[in-house]
């Protein structure tokens, strides 16, 4: 079993010149810090230092860029819901919505088309995502959802409103890329896994600030909208007229602004910086702002520095040597084969089982059970959001207790009986009477609001945020940054697939027929998980990498 070396140690290499022992070339690269982590060695014996104290300031502030990626990627989740109500209603403020507002295609594309330009921003990372550094990404990805959300604002046609969807997307390819990476070489190692947590609350926080300004544009009626407001559902205009689904594209603005200037104060991750051969004095500087300590100020902040100048050269010339694998050639390679294929599956699973772009259509979900549109059914919406992020908190707080491979089995499983109990309430609901105007909401209607909170749990607490946990842990380091661009793709090309058919399947099957093809989907992926996944918990990333390279096959953990 591999073992990290100690701070003393390391210490000692520093003054002498000669490296520290790993695993393999570049090894100290999957952990930032070969500072102590733990209390005592694994064997229990030569205690160890306890980790230095985390100088909390600083650290958020490195990681506010990458939050606020993340809060920006999961607002236009939440908004779009609303958005698309707003443009189905009569007080659209537009002719080009139709008189019955949009057509399934329309809709459809007006939540696919962010996707279709996150697909094109990963693919743009991919290319050039490591020539412009992970800070670079980050500001790139402001200015984009600046330009974005003002653009999706002022949109005078259905042409334009698309072009600035896609805009937008291409900010979020860009964070989404960059922020996972730059969260884990900047933060300090004793709390790098719950950053890397909390970038999925940050998402779920955005979702919910989305459902809820929805929410609260639909029970104001918007300001002066009078009878108009009751009848057009309660998406009314807001101040001066202006129409709801203008507002909600257009509050992100804002935040948009404030991603840019926070990436633009924040420092270059010095691993990066170490890759792109800037220096020792360089990636200690960077060190040194991320962790919020005065040159010579902590022996073991210099000593980190020192290790990934080291460890990236060591590692470069195996770097260079894979970097002309190419990328679909990966899934086939004898080293790398089995680690990008669970990662990359993972990732089309997450999307195929339908949850994120069920939470793009909830608002229309919910009328279509029976709860009064506008702010009925946005209200219903906002609530979910809170669930999400209150089970989305539970994830954070077990996944380091139950484990990775636990929680998926168990959670996917959830997801797969949630959803045969919404196509149940969703075919009750399609059988009865049409709900009377005024009239509360059925026990079917229930019944889905039920089985919808069920499947969102089940999914927060597994491929939500472990997906992307695993595609952090399992890729090897020679090949992560290609093969996460690859996953990236996978997953923003299968939620652009899935949100552009959803309404088209939903006509053709029904809400009922949609959400059981969803639970055949769910069950296959708890068979492929439990006879495929293997556990990561407490190993160290040296471990996971050798496991998943033809060692060890599931787990096991560290003593």
């Amino acid at each position: 079993m591999l073992q990290r070396p100690s701070s003393v140690g390391l210490r000692q290499s520093r003054s002498s010149g000669s490296p520290p022992r790993s695993a393999r070339p570049g090894a100290a690269l999957l952990r930032p810090s070969l500072s102590p982590l733990r209390a005592a060695a694994p064997d229990g014996s030569a205690p160890q230092q306890p980790p230095p104290p985390v100088r909390w300031l600083p650290t958020l502030l490195t990681f506010a860029p990458a939050a606020l990626g993340g809060a920006l990627f999961g607002y236009d989740i939440g908004a779009t819901s609303g958005a698309l109500s707003s443009l189905n209603s009569a007080a659209a403020g537009v002719d080009w919505a139709g008189p019955g507002g949009l057509s399934s295609l329309a809709a459809g594309a007006v939540v696919s088309s962010s996707l279709l330009g996150a697909l094109l921003g990963s693919g743009a990372a991919f290319a050039g995502g490591e020539a412009l550094g992970r800070r670079g990404e980050l500001i790139t990805a402001g200015v984009l959802y600046t330009a974005a959300s003002l653009g999706e604002a002022t949109a005078g046609s259905l042409p334009a409103l698309l072009a600035a969807r896609a805009l937008y997307g291409l900010a979020i390819g860009a964070a989404m890329h960059a922020a996972p990476a730059y969260i884990a070489e900047t933060a300090p190692p004793s709390v790098r896994g719950l950053l890397i947590s909390a970038k999925e609350f940050c998402i779920v926080g955005g979702i919910l600030a989305g459902f809820s300004l929805a929410f609260a544009l639909a029970a104001s009626g918007g300001g002066g909208g009078g009878e108009g407001a009751v009848a057009a559902g309660g998406f009314a205009g807001f101040v001066g007229g202006l129409p709801a689904w203008r507002v909600l594209y257009g509050s992100a603005a804002p935040f948009a602004g404030a991603l840019t200037l926070s990436a633009l104060a924040s420092p270059e991750s010095p691993r990066w910086l170490a890759l792109a051969g800037k220096g020792e004095g360089a990636v200690a500087a960077s060190l040194r702002r991320c962790r919020g300590v005065r040159q010579g100020e902590d022996e073991n902040v210099e000593a980190e520095a020192a290790c990934i100048s080291r460890a990236a050269a060591e590692a470069a010339p195996t770097a260079a040597a894979d970097a002309s694998i190419p990328a679909l050639a990966l899934l086939s390679h004898p080293r790398y084969a089995r680690p990008v294929r669970l990662c990359l599956g993972l990732m089309l699973a997450q999307q195929v089982t339908g949850q994120p772009s069920v939470l793009y259509f909830a608002a229309s979900i919910f009328e279509g059970v029976g709860f009064a549109p506008g702010a009925g059914a946005a209200g219903v919406a906002a609530g979910l959001g809170a669930f999400k992020l209150l089970a989305t908190g539970v994830a954070v707080l077990a996944v380091d207790r139950a484990g990775r491979r636990p929680l998926l089995i168990g959670g996917v499983g959830g997801m797969t009986v949630a959803l045969v109990a919404l196509a149940a309430a969703q075919a009750a609901a399609g059988a009865g009477p049409p709900p009377l105007p005024g009239a509360p909401p059925t026990p079917a209607a229930w019944g889905a609001v039920a089985a919808l909170l069920a499947y969102v749990a089940a999914y927060q607490v597994s491929f939500g945020p472990i997906s992307w946990l695993i595609v952090g842990e399992a890729l090897p380091l020679a090949v992560r940054g290609r093969a996460a661009a690859l996953a990236t793709l996978v997953n923003f090309g299968a939620n652009f697939g899935v949100s552009l058919a959803l309404p088209s399947v939903q006509a053709a099957l029904g809400p009922a027929g949609t959400y059981a093809v969803f639970a055949v989907i769910a069950a296959l992926s708890t068979a492929a998980i439990a006879a495929g996944v293997p556990e990561t918990k407490g190993k160290s990333l040296e471990e996971i990498e050798a496991m998943m390279m033809g060692g060890e096959r599931s787990g096991g953990g560290v003593d």
